[in-house]
């Protein structure tokens, strides 16, 4: 792209200090390195170093493809810039790049288990860089450049592509052109157009823009119907000015001398450039059935706003999450590395990156899962206009295109390692997503087309402000801050947030509300025979907040609370339990949601009944079951005791056979077995020595014999590690409410007003 401005990278969505509260907390920056075998004892440290580490020492000297084998290699990936172009930022240096890198290392792991580590080097001469960087090729199973101005971006990576055995790839290039190429693929094929005689214009000519012309052409485009433009004009044959080897080898046989000739009948447009490019002129002169990818980063060239104001036949795509149709070139560089290092590739070649776009391509006009529709409440994307890119938490994305990028590199001479059981391969490459994120993005995506009104119970709160901020600026909805004014306003400047004119944000003081009378009405009108006088409820409704914000939820001022902060999660639960009731015909649990690579695991009752007796377990388990649907997942339910089916006897399995009789006599729809063990619950090879299990896999919803066996074994899975646990989440209230733990941090609160403005109970 050229001439780009300086500027943040994206629209805000956070404050500054959020952004460096996020880097700077805890352990700073976004990475660190575990390792991956015991270092437990004496002889674990022998075999890690000396002596041990001399046998595969001697291996790797004999034959270097072992180094795949015996070290961390074959899944490493190097990201390094020099910082000349870092985001829309500029050229600011090799060390104010570092921020992006670790950034672009996290993207990495989280979405293809590719572990990578961030270079930074600082020099802006192409030949110190390339010489820096090729002498490192031992270490990695990969290069991944980043953020490196053109043109020398081009002779960097032309360079090490010809020194290196290893895959190099500068995803400013390739990455936009591949999710871009993606999307022309089936916006092409909705148009009824052929790649042979569509005309397409290309504005920006650096690297970006570049890339996406020799992919287009890759593909079958004919030369002279690819028209790029920089900001001098059409590049055309003959030109002298401005022009460099890239941008002639492109040049097209055209008497089309501005951007505005250009545009003149054009099918196609991809933008590269600026915000502001694309006139309304110029939409109005293209082609019926125009396709327009306004790409420029932050703000497209022209918004799909303006375009639906000037015609009403296009389709358009963006950089911009906020729009459908995102080009987003994290569903790329992940994948394409992962099937580049899963077959030892020694490059990224053209027919690779065609694989991956047409991998992408026909993802996007697959019927969508569950777990897909789960962000689109209501309206589940179909292939379409707006639907012709696949979205970044589509968890079909990693085994569609590694499978597709790795039997290009197999069919085009560049693997060292080919692939063999494809199936077996696709199985793999499934396991290692990680749930985490996923889990909690498709719910903060529903959220945003559905925002709410959430009320934060403990305004007065430090993180508690700051988690309201957050969840207003992530556009999730509109936050009520409980507390007095004064006090509120007070912590805040503390903190150095500046609250005043932020919209979608309020301070409700409970005393001083005009809806006093009504709420202590009301829970005067519940309360008033089980001890509490009138004078009771209005010193509870003006004087503590949990039942101030759960009566304004009661009572339809808001759709959701969020409190736990201040007060033990018992005592703020029996606040609110005066307030709200139980949705009818329902049984209020706790669920914890146990994230782990591969899966996720729902366990209950983690909050609420101590010791559930077996009609109560056959409650629950429902309860969880429809939290698991509600989450996208096909319930597998796992009644567990300390014994499996039957051996050893004791008092608490047969409560849990009870159970399942129970179960059995209501003839629920969805899977069920117990008692069992929760080794056989989990693990495909033991529940296979019980032929007679009712479960078709693993459990992923685990209902415990008791109250204090679900809370002792999530929280010690929490600080164990290898394990995000999620909750206690309240389930079976009338209106949502969830609870976090006492002094929780601000993005766990920000993640359970989502949960609680999501309705994780239905």
């Amino acid at each position: 792209m050229t001439d780009q401005p300086t500027r943040r990278p994206t629209r805000a969505t956070f404050t500054d200090q959020e952004a460096l509260l996020f880097h700077s907390q805890g352990r700073p920056g976004k990475l660190e390195i575990i390792a991956t075998k015991p270092m437990a004892t004496q002889r674990d440290l022998s075999l890690a170093y000396s002596p041990g580490v001399a046998v595969p020492v001697l291996a790797i000297a004999a034959d270097s493809s072992k180094a795949f084998d015996y070290t961390a290699r074959g899944n490493l990936v190097a990201v390094i810039s020099n910082g000349t172009a870092i985001l829309g930022l500029g050229n600011l240096g090799a060390l104010a790049s570092k921020p992006v890198m670790e950034g672009k290392a996290v993207l990495f792991k989280r979405f293809a288990d590719v572990d990578s580590i961030d270079l930074e080097v600082s020099t802006e001469d192409p030949d110190e860089f390339i010489n820096c960087v090729r002498y490192l090729g031992a270490s990695f199973g990969g290069i991944n450049l980043e953020d490196i101005k053109a043109p020398e971006c081009f002779i960097i990576e032309e360079r090490l592509r010809e020194l290196m055995d290893i895959p190099v790839f500068h995803d400013d290039q390739h990455g936009t052109a591949i999710i871009a190429a993606a999307g022309l693929i089936n916006a092409l094929h909705l148009t009824g157009r052929d790649v042979k005689s569509t005309k397409l214009l290309v504005n920006g000519a650096g690297a970006a823009g570049i890339a996406c012309v020799e992919l287009i052409k890759a593909m079958g485009f004919a030369p002279d119907n690819v028209i790029l433009c920089d900001t001098k004009g059409v590049i055309y044959r003959g030109r002298t000015e401005g022009m460099n080897q890239w941008k002639s080898a492109h040049a097209a046989e055209t008497d089309a001398r501005t951007l505005e000739d250009a545009f003149v009948g054009a099918d196609a447009v991809m933008g590269l450039s600026v915000k502001g490019a694309f006139s309304a002129d110029m939409i109005r002169s293209m082609a019926p059935n125009p396709i327009i990818f306004a790409m420029a980063n932050p703000d497209p060239e022209v918004t799909p706003e303006e375009v639906a104001g000037i015609r009403d036949d296009a389709i358009v795509a963006t950089g911009r999450s906020d729009y459908p149709n995102q080009v987003n070139n994290v569903l790329g560089f992940p994948y394409i590395f992962r099937g580049a290092l899963d077959v030892r590739a020694t490059a990224i070649n053209m027919e690779m990156k065609i694989a991956a776009a047409e991998a992408l391509a026909a993802l996007a006009r697959e019927d969508v899962p569950d777990e897909v529709a789960a962000a689109y409440k209501g309206a589940r994307p179909r292939f379409g206009r707006d639907y012709i890119i696949p979205v970044p938490f589509d968890p079909r994305l990693i085994h569609t295109v590694p499978p597709a990028v790795a039997k290009a590199a197999m069919e085009t001479g560049v693997a060292r390692r080919p692939i063999v059981d494809t199936t077996a391969y696709k199985n793999q490459l499934s396991a290692r997503r990680d749930p985490v994120a996923g889990t909690l993005q498709r719910i903060f995506e529903r959220v945003r087309r559905y925002p709410k009104r959430v009320v934060f119970a403990e305004g007065e709160e430090e993180q508690v402000i700051r988690a309201a901020i957050s969840f207003v600026n992530q556009g999730l909805g509109t936050a009520v801050l409980v507390g007095r004014e004064d006090r509120v306003q007070a912590t805040a400047r503390a903190a150095g947030i500046e609250l005043d004119g932020r919209e979608g944000l309020e301070i409700h003081n409970a005393r001083l509300s005009k809806r006093n009378t009504a709420y202590a009405q009301f829970l005067y009108d519940r309360l008033q025979r089980r001890g509490f006088l009138l004078r009771d409820c209005q010193r509870l409704i003006n004087q503590d907040r949990n039942h101030f914000a759960a009566a304004m939820v009661a009572l339809g001022d808001a759709d959701a609370v969020v409190t736990g902060v201040t007060r033990n999660y018992s005592l703020a639960l029996e606040d609110v339990r005066r307030v709200i009731d139980p949705k009818p015909g329902h049984r209020v649990i706790g669920v914890s949601l146990v994230l782990t690579r591969g899966r996720t695991v729902l366990v209950a009752d983690t909050a609420i009944t101590e010791m559930p007796d077996e009609r109560e377990l056959a409650e629950i388990s429902i309860e969880a079951a429809n939290v698991a649907r509600r989450l996208g997942y096909e319930p597998r339910v796992a009644m567990l005791a300390f014994s499996t089916f039957g051996q050893p006897e004791g008092e608490r399995s047969e409560r849990v056979r009870e159970a399942v009789k129970i179960l059995d006599g209501m003839r629920v729809d969805f899977e069920y077995d117990g008692e069992m063990g929760a080794d056989v619950a989990l693990n495909r090879e033991f529940m296979a020595q019980y032929p007679f299990c009712r479960l078709t896999g693993p459990a992923n919803v685990l209902v415990m014999p008791a109250f204090h066996s679900a809370s002792i074994s999530t929280k010690m899975l929490q600080e164990l590690g290898g394990s995000t646990v999620i909750g206690p989440l309240i389930v079976g209230l009338d209106k949502p409410v969830q609870i976090v733990s006492l002094g929780a941090r601000d993005s766990d609160i920000v993640n359970m007003a989502a949960l609680a403005a999501f309705n994780i109970g239905g």
